[in-house]
């Protein structure tokens, strides 16, 4: 059986009047964000970097551990 949920997060885009980039930050998630010449570009690269964020770690499971999958209700 597989359970699907949505899952809600801020995404906080603010251009630097500096550099005339835009920037894109998960609050939430630390060390996820990024950033484009565009607002739009910024937002598609934010999106690129949630996904890359979420993505399972290569580290080594222990013999006799177990690997579960969870989601939020």
């Amino acid at each position: 059986m597989t359970i699907l949920f949505a899952m809600k997060l801020r995404l906080v885009v603010e251009r630097d009047a500096k550099t005339n980039r835009w920037s894109a930050v998960f609050p939430e998630l630390p060390g996820c964000a990024s950033a484009g010449d565009t607002e739009e570009e910024a937002i598609a690269n934010a999106k690129e970097a949630l996904a890359l964020w979420f993505e399972p770690a290569p580290d080594a499971v222990p013999a006799g551990a177990k690997v579960l999958e969870v989601a939020l209700p």
